[in-house]
């Protein structure tokens, strides 16, 4: 397996396939829109090729907060379905640990919904605990991805 940090708008838009995992209603359009945004904000991803064929796929990017200082948030974590109980996982949340230990992040943080439970067992198994709720206010339902 290989690891690629994708970097330019051009290199996300390429592995739009294995994001329809997460989100299948997505755009090329509506995906390159928000890319567009959160690159300049640190935004970038990682993805693991198997054969040329990309099997897993997460953003990542680096923030600082008043109460933890900097920290690095893991954004759309994707594994193939045809992939998953590979290890693909461990090997992104592997380098993202390496990642935000170079970058000297305090912590990685992450959302999951709160009914993927198998999401939940996977973070719990990598080191990951819930520190709280993340509250939201849907003010335009009509744009959501999921």
């Amino acid at each position: 397996m290989q690891l690629k940090e994708l970097t330019t708008v051009e290199e996300m838009l390429a592995q739009i396939e294995t994001i329809h995992f997460l989100y299948p209603k997505m755009t090329l359009e509506k995906y390159k829109s928000y890319l567009e945004q959160m690159l300049p904000h640190n935004y970038r991803q990682l993805a693991v090729f198997e054969d040329e064929i990309c099997v897993g796929i997460t953003g990542f990017w680096k923030g600082v907060k008043l109460w933890s200082g900097p920290y690095m948030e893991i954004d759309n974590f994707v594994v193939h379905p045809e992939h998953r109980k590979k290890g693909i996982g461990k090997i992104m949340t592997d380098y993202i640990d390496a990642k935000a230990n170079e970058l000297g992040s305090t912590m990685i943080v992450l959302d999951a919904y709160v009914e993927n439970f198998t999401a939940h067992k996977f973070y719990y198994n990598q080191g990951f605990v819930p520190r709280g709720y993340h509250f939201l206010k849907i003010i335009k339902p009509e744009q959501l991805s999921s």
